[in-house]
């Protein structure tokens, strides 16, 4: 085997500690998931790990090397994705005041959107990427196999246990969203909930180093 049992054991039960502590993600599959249901609430999800899976592959091939090289090129990355997200959240308040929708079917979010928003999100997440170039390497033993083999196991691991504890978020608070949207005056606070976390999100992640 290509990993250490023990090394991978461990890897699990750390990664699982960490995905089940609220953080951007979880926030923005949450927030997904009130407003526009269950499958909105996957598709973030799917589009949450998407991200991860990049910064998985771009580690493996010593991508992520090369941006801890030039620090504007994350800069850049993360200001982008900093001015995304608040875009995201202006335009959720904006429709709501004007009595606009971004899709009836979808309570206010299509599926579509929900996993491209999600990509982004995690993409442009520093936490994100500290978390695959800082955290993963610590469980890769050159010595054991293939170095790409080895992130492979690990980051579909993480994929795997993310996908389960985001997707359960996202399920279960588009089955509470779908009793809320019902209510026009409470979906509309819902809506200006949301949009205000993502702004926060965005402004948190255009102020971190």
């Amino acid at each position: 085997m290509p990993i250490d049992p023990q090394l991978l054991a461990v890897f699990t039960v750390t990664t699982i500690v960490a995905l089940i502590t609220p953080g951007p993600d979880m926030l923005f599959v949450l927030g997904c998931g009130v407003r526009g249901g269950a499958r909105a609430g996957l598709l973030a999800t799917l589009g949450v790990i998407t991200g991860d899976a990049l910064y998985i592959a771009a580690a493996a091939a010593g991508l992520a090397a090369l941006l801890t090289a030039f620090p504007v090129a994350f800069t850049v990355l993360r200001i982008a994705g900093a001015a995304y997200l608040i875009h995201l959240g202006v335009q959720m308040i904006r429709k709501r005041r004007n009595g606009l929708d971004d899709d009836p079917a979808a309570g206010g979010m299509s599926g579509r959107r929900a996993y491209l928003n999600g990509v982004v999100s995690s993409a442009a997440n520093p936490q994100t990427f500290t978390f695959m170039v800082a955290f993963l390497p610590q469980f890769i033993d050159p010595a054991a196999g293939p170095v790409w083999l080895q992130f492979a196991i690990l980051g579909g691991v993480l994929i795997v246990l993310e996908f389960l504890a985001d997707g359960a978020v996202g399920v279960l608070a588009g089955r509470i969203g779908g009793w809320l949207r019902g209510r026009k005056a409470v979906r509309r606070r819902i809506d200006a909930a949301t949009g205000s976390v993502f702004i926060g999100m965005g402004v948190t992640l255009a102020a971190e180093s």
